[in-house]
């Protein structure tokens, strides 16, 4: 499929539409629908088991999409799977570095895997880590570096092949608040500066900010989506700490604490 100029500038990153799944009896998305426009930052808001993990296992193939449809920039995950997956980079939940070598045997590995030719696979992990501030790491065990600088390795990794589509599934878990607090500006920062969609996923209420938009997703369902302000407005709630409350029955913090 292609597109005119027009159409691929007001194409969404990322459509979600009528996406179900489940696990046997088990529903673990009913009929979800959203979209992550260029250029933006989008909150998935939800506690652990609301089927955050699931989604972002459809939408990078490694589930099979049995229910809905899922496209990035026009391009059905399902039907024109390389056309999709080539604009999406995506930093998953679990460490997904081999800690055993360099960071650079790292990257080159994963260009090798996206196809980048040697002499280009050099120049974008120049580019990469001078972006993630970890340049000077690069013939560094992985093995040696600190939890918050490998998340800022497996970010580089995830736009060596220049993604217009970055997604992070809970990135922040076990750093520490100021590691917290790097990896959410330079993430954010990339999309201002890189014109990349984002698609943050966490529990983390905190970790959403005035203007992102925010997707509440709460046992498979979303129930509710779109600017922060406008989510926290119908929810008639004072902050989304209380709309997110308000909309999930959660009385108080309790369980999210424990899910942290």
């Amino acid at each position: 499929m292609v597109m005119k100029p027009f159409e691929l500038a007001q194409t969404p990153a990322l459509e979600i539409d009528r996406v179900s799944h489940r696990y046997g009896a088990r529903v673990a998305l009913n009929d979800v629908s959203f979209a992550v426009r260029q250029s933006s930052f989008t909150v998935l808001l939800g506690l652990n088991g609301a089927g955050k993990s699931t989604l972002f296992s459809l939408i990078t193939r490694l589930y099979a999409i049995r229910s809905g449809q899922i496209r990035i920039f026009g391009h059905d995950v399902a039907n024109e799977p390389g056309a999709a997956l080539s604009k999406l980079g995506v930093v998953f939940q679990s460490r997904a570095l081999d800690i055993d070598i360099s960071v650079r045997q790292n990257l080159m590995y994963h260009a090798a895997l996206h196809g980048i030719a040697s002499k280009r696979a050099n120049e974008r992990i120049a580019q990469v880590l001078d972006r993630v501030a970890m340049t000077d790491r690069s013939r560094d065990r992985v093995g040696n570096l600190s939890i918050g600088q490998m998340r800022r390795i497996e970010i580089a990794r995830a736009l060596l092949h220049q993604p217009r589509l970055l997604l992070l599934d809970e990135p922040t878990v076990g750093l520490d608040i100021k590691a917290r607090a790097d990896i959410l500006d330079h993430v954010r920062q990339l999309s201002v500066t890189e014109g990349i969609g984002v698609l943050w996923a966490t529990h983390l209420i905190d970790e959403a900010r005035s203007g992102d938009d925010v997707v509440v997703l709460h046992k498979g369902s979303v129930l509710a989506r779109g600017a922060i302000s406008d989510v926290v407005g119908q929810s008639g709630g004072a902050d989304l700490r209380e709309a997110f409350n308000r909309l999930t029955g959660v009385a108080d913090q309790g369980e999210l604490e424990a899910a942290r």
